[in-house]
């Protein structure tokens, strides 16, 4: 079937029914629900039917749904709908969410939202229930750590549906994937640059064993260190099941700052840099004085009892850049991909400081 063929004969379901469902029109064609769904995009534009959630209607119907009393009232609506995947729990998610939320909210597109599952099968799963109930296109940021890793990075490369892949980085095979990320490795190398600056000559990584970004904010961290010649380490991982009150690393941390091998610390998350710093106070070292900090995040770093200068990853824009990539997706099928990588910014405040002098 021809395009303007296969757009007639949704004219005519329309036209016959009142109304229809993507789902139902692409089994009747034998065609795919992202076929069907461009085919309504581009009769509406025509002024031929009117989008609503899930499928389309004659304007007819569409105006008597809407007029006070209407049958169906409630049920028009116009622009797409978008599935979302977040990892679950993690304090750092909730900001990317909002700025979807918001960028969402004022381009008139509905989000429904799906929480990560732990295996690859349960996540498939989830995006197709979420296609299965009209999502358009799907805006994915799925839990870190799921293997195998090169099934994963199949299925996002083999993927039918439009998608923006949020705060991640695309596998080498992408597919029609696209993506919007901060720019971690930027952001840690801001954090090394301030310190150095400062006078600081060995600046110490503290980072999540388990964080999708370690891997990135170390890559960065390394990066700058070799540019201004600086050594690199000591690094430390904190682990989810120790925390940041585990002695070995921190123990390992306050005899090289009372020895003055280590002045500075790149501290990755918020809530360790915090504990960092009372843990710090108890053994009788102060910051920034003995140990200059900045922390990744910028959650929480202000309540910190000394206020922490911070990396602030720009986590709003992220989500909302990803509302943006996707609706211009569906809008323009035939659009260059597109990768984006935001740079986060560097607050400064007061747990940063000069170096010592011997």
């Amino acid at each position: 079937m021809l395009t303007e063929e296969r757009r007639e004969a949704i004219l005519r379901m329309v036209e016959r029914q009142g109304s229809i469902t993507v789902k139902e029109a692409a089994a009747e064609m034998g065609v795919s629900a992202v076929t069907v769904r461009q085919d309504v995009r581009d009769l509406a534009g025509r002024g031929l039917v009117v989008r609503v959630h899930g499928g389309a209607m004659s304007p007819a119907a569409a105006g008597q749904a809407a007029a006070p009393g209407g049958a169906a009232g409630s049920t028009a609506r116009q622009g797409p709908s978008f599935g979302l995947v977040v990892p679950p729990g993690d304090y750092y998610y909730p900001e990317i969410v909002r700025g979807v939320q918001e960028a969402a909210r004022a381009q008139g597109v509905r989000v429904v939202l799906a929480v990560s599952g732990d295996t690859l099968d349960e996540i498939r799963e989830q995006t197709r229930r979420l296609v299965a109930a009209g999502a358009e296109g799907l805006l994915l940021m799925p839990r870190a750590g799921i293997e195998p890793a090169e099934e994963v990075e199949r299925w996002l490369s083999g993927l039918d549906t439009p998608a923006v892949l949020v705060d991640r980085r695309a596998p080498g095979h992408a597919g029609r994937l696209e993506q919007v990320a901060s720019d971690h490795a930027h952001g840690a190398g801001l954090a090394v640059r301030h310190l150095a600056g400062l006078g600081h000559g060995r600046i110490a990584l503290i980072a999540r064993a388990e964080s999708p970004n370690t891997v990135l904010i170390q890559e960065g961290y390394a990066a700058a260190c070799r540019d201004l010649g600086l050594p690199t380490g000591p690094e430390y991982r904190v682990e989810t099941a120790e925390g940041p009150t585990a002695t070995g690393w921190f123990d390992e941390l306050v005899q090289a700052v009372e020895r003055r091998e280590v002045g500075a610390a790149l501290v990755h998350n918020d809530l360790d840099a915090v504990t960092l710093v009372g843990l710090l106070q108890t053994r009788g070292l102060r910051v920034p004085e003995d140990l200059a900090v900045v922390t990744y995040d910028d959650e929480v770093a202000e309540l910190s009892d000394v206020p922490l200068t911070a990396v602030a990853p720009p986590k709003r824009a992220v989500g909302a850049w990803a509302v943006e990539l996707l609706r211009r997706r569906l809008a323009d099928p035939t659009a260059p991909l597109a990768e984006l990588l935001l740079r986060p910014e560097l607050r400064v405040r007061a747990s940063s400081g000069a170096a010592k002098t011997p």
